[in-house]
């Protein structure tokens, strides 16, 4: 089986070293790539060779884990973060998911829940999609909100059903199924991001499932 590669960023040496020792017993996962604060993480992308996702605590100092999402966000490359946090605080977890987070666990989780939720991202791209569909059905679609449904077209349509794909498209891929530039793809996102305050895909696909504009929301 394919080692599922992993760059693991937190402040704490006996985290990363129990983190690594753990998720050697429990899959076929490697971490290659560590580090002990987001700054140093940061300046040190793009890393080779990529790993396939991350794991990012929430509170390290100078910068913690949202502000960590918020930097990756502006360089505009897809990251599979899973972030860990010893609060499960509501605006922790909003702003996770809102600056492209794609799960996350509490520091106090089992060997399974870990392995879980990587699993998860890895082949579905999300953990805790409970969560996030719970999120979603709790919000009361308004005759106001549906005006925005009817604001796309085809093209933006089409670069949203991409975006929300479960094969998780890279932009150059968009690019060729779409006979276009990645430039127009990145066009469309911009579009997107701006009339709809977006900042990440994870928030592309949350907002496409909102209103049900793509499936299995249709």
């Amino acid at each position: 089986m394919e080692q599922t590669t992993i760059c693991i960023i937190d402040d704490h040496a006996i985290v990363r070293q129990g983190l690594k020792e753990l998720l050697h017993k429990i899959g076929h996962y490697k971490v290659i790539h560590e580090f002990d604060n987001g700054e140093d993480f940061l300046e040190a992308l793009p890393l080779n060779p990529k790993p396939d996702m991350y794991i990012l605590d929430y509170s390290m100092p100078n910068m913690n884990g949202i502000q960590v999402l918020e930097a990756l966000e502006e360089k505009q490359e897809e990251h599979k973060v899973l972030l860990l946090t010893q609060h499960f605080d509501e605006q922790i977890i909003n702003d996770g998911y809102h600056h492209g987070a794609r799960g996350f666990l509490h520091k106090n989780c089992t060997a399974q829940d870990l392995k879980f939720a990587i699993d998860n991202i890895i082949k579905i791209g999300y953990n805790n999609i409970t969560e996030i569909l719970k999120r979603i059905r709790n919000y009361t679609v308004t005759p106001e909100n549906e005006k925005k449904q009817i604001q796309l077209s085809d093209r933006e349509l089409n670069f949203l059903q991409l975006v929300c794909d479960e094969k998780e498209f890279t932009y150059e891929q968009m690019a060729d199924i779409m006979s276009l530039s990645v430039k127009s793809i990145e066009a469309y996102r911009t579009a997107l991001f701006e009339r709809y305050e977006i900042k990440s895909k994870v928030g592309l696909v949350l907002f496409s499932h909102k209103y049900r504009l793509t499936a299995p929301f249709l």
